[in-house]
């Protein structure tokens, strides 16, 4: 069982229930009690049985809140918009008797929760949520390599970020995370004018992270933009196939609501902890 209490999930090890899994040859060090005696005289060969047990759930949400998630040209930030996600599914996990946690980073880990089962621990959880402030450079593949090391036991870590790393970073953060057997899914934030870049007139663009302003007209920057964001996407995609990462690009325009359904059905559709 992964966890100190029982859950509702199916746990991806065997182990004792009511419940029968599967047969399988018995290899020396097995519990010799849990041989198939019935199957040995029809097959003259050792089996044991295995059974399902449930698992309690550890979510860990990580939280990108550094100067880039405060843009949004819908009404709503990359950050208002992943507070919704966060809250939501963290709302869900307690719900449902599960243990969560949030780490806020920018420049470093802002704020970190550890998981709790404890109903009452929600409104902890919403109360960093509403006081996050976007602010900072993304130092997102240190602070998942820290985390990697620091979760102690095998958990779902949730990543809601704009990714504005260089893919090659992410797949080595990906990789140690899975290393130590957590698993990953990512919300990929992105802003529709970030995808589109429908600019019209000569505009200063800021970099939000504290870089240098760029004064630019949009029309002679267009093409090499989205064909540099269109590499981007595409080596980010290689990066999270190779790495078998449940990964979710989000337009910041869509409903939540559906970006969560997804989600979910994907994740009962899957193997494992979900």
């Amino acid at each position: 069982m992964l966890g100190a209490v029982s859950g509702r999930h199916p746990s991806p090890h065997r182990g004792s229930s009511v419940e029968f899994a599967e047969y399988r040859k018995y290899v020396p060090g097995d519990d010799l009690r849990r041989l198939d005696w019935r199957a040995y005289g029809r097959s003259d060969r050792f089996f044991v049985k295995e059974f399902e047990a449930d698992t309690n759930l550890r979510c860990c949400l990580v939280l990108d809140t550094s100067g880039s998630m405060d843009f949004g040209s819908t009404g709503v930030s990359k950050l208002e918009y992943a507070r919704r996600i966060a809250g939501t599914i963290g709302q869900l996990a307690l719900q449902q008797g599960d243990a969560v946690g949030l780490t806020c980073l920018a420049d470093g880990i802002v704020r970190n929760i550890p998981p709790r089962r404890n109903p009452s621990h929600l409104s902890a959880i919403f109360d960093v949520l509403e006081q996050a402030r976007p602010h900072g450079q993304t130092t997102l593949p240190p602070v998942l390599h820290e985390l990697a090391e620091t979760i102690s036991q095998r958990a779902l870590v949730i990543v809601i970020s704009d990714l504005f790393v260089e893919p090659e970073e992410l797949r080595s953060c990906f990789q140690h995370l899975q290393f130590r057997k957590h698993d990953l899914a990512v919300f990929h934030l992105l802003d529709p004018q970030e995808l589109k870049f429908e600019f019209r007139r000569p505009m200063r663009f800021l970099d939000m992270e504290g870089g240098p302003s760029i004064f630019a007209e949009p029309n002679e920057i267009a093409e090499r933009y989205r064909k540099a964001i269109g590499g981007y996407l595409e080596a980010l995609q290689e990066v999270v196939r190779e790495s078998a990462v449940d990964y979710h690009r989000v337009s910041i325009d869509e409903a939540y609501e559906q970006v969560l359904i997804r989600f979910l059905i994907g994740r009962t559709r899957s193997k494992g902890v979900r």
